[in-house]
């Protein structure tokens, strides 16, 4: 007998260790619209869970039968449309697909309101091509991500905190003194490090006071929101009104720190090490090419989900 006709699996005549991969090999064939029916003996709510964790929000899961000999779930593959989402819905929905991004140089993080056409217009590539791989993202196998997206706002905001904002302050004066060393040495035969150190120290100049700004300031009233909503309490004005307000000069901080760090991409090659560099300018390099990397997470999370979370929450409240 066929274990899988029809898109209906029959889990409880499959071995344990063959369950999961044979759900995940069906869905992952389904096209947007299509279905899929577990048949099981027990909840399988871990399912739900791991392909959550590991696709995305990019399924609709309705229980058909509950118990209590007998349990059936229909999974629905959501309708893709990455004709109208933006670069940022794309990643928080699924946050494999940055690395797309990142290969065709699109920035999800600060142009994350730009959708894929646009983005590809603006840099002059193929947008069928970038559409393509996007789609045949959702059936790569995957390492499980970190489940982002559905965190408390006061749990993200902390998040940002302690892994960003303290890899920020760690790994930014180091950049800066070895920028300044490398420039010092090899700044005569390679001008673009001179440009590149000024855009350091701007990016610091930048980066230190924002940080501060938004864990004295605007994080705590996110908090204060989230503190709010679980007691069905109202929450007190803050003085800036509307937390619309703070976010809109972080996303304008986050805009300059994006374009500056773009700059420092494009003056280093991508940073490509040249023939003649030492073994400072090489670190150089790996530092901000990690630097860059750890940005780009850091203002997706805060301008695709923190931030757009924390205005819908204080609308709900008013």
């Amino acid at each position: 007998m066929e274990t899988i006709e029809s898109k209906y699996i029959d889990v409880t005549i499959l071995e344990p260790r063959m369950k999961h991969p044979a759900i995940f090999k069906v869905f992952d064939e389904l096209n947007g619209g299509e279905c899929l029916v577990i048949h099981n003996d027990h909840d399988p709510k871990p399912v739900y869970y791991q392909l959550r964790g590991e696709r995305g929000n990019i399924f609709k899961w309705e229980y058909l039968e509950e118990g209590p000999e007998s349990w059936e779930v229909k999974i629905t593959k959501n309708e893709t449309s990455i004709k109208d989402e933006t670069l940022g819905q794309i990643a928080v929905n699924d946050l494999r697909k940055a690395e797309i991004f990142k290969k065709y140089g699109l920035d999800f993080c600060c142009g994350g309101k730009k959708t894929v056409k646009q983005a590809c217009e603006a840099k002059g590539i193929d947008v069928a091509k970038v559409e393509q791989e996007l789609l045949q993202a959702d059936k790569n196998p995957v390492t499980r991500p970190l489940p982002y997206n559905d965190w408390p706002l006061d749990f993200l905001a902390d998040y940002i905190v302690n892994t960003h904002h303290t890899y920020i302050r760690k790994l930014l004066p180091e950049i800066k003194v070895y920028a300044t060393k490398v420039a010092q040495v090899h700044g005569a035969q390679h001008s673009e490090l001179l440009q590149i150190l000024q855009l350091i120290g701007r990016m610091s100049d930048e980066l230190m006071p924002h940080m501060i700004k938004e864990e004295k300031v605007l994080f705590p009233y996110i908090k204060e929101l989230v503190v709010a909503k679980n007691k069905g309490a109202s929450v007190n004005q803050a003085s800036f009104n509307s937390v619309t307000n703070p976010i809109n000069i972080m996303e304008a901080d986050h805009a300059i720190v994006g374009e500056d760090m773009e700059e420092i991409n494009t003056l280093s090659n991508n940073y490509q090490i040249p023939s003649d560099a030492c073994a400072s300018y090489s670190l150089l390099y790996r530092m901000l090419k990690d630097f860059e990397e750890d940005l780009h997470i850091h203002i997706h999370l805060e301008n695709n989900i923190l931030f757009p979370k924390a205005v819908e929450l204080e609308k709900q409240l008013n």
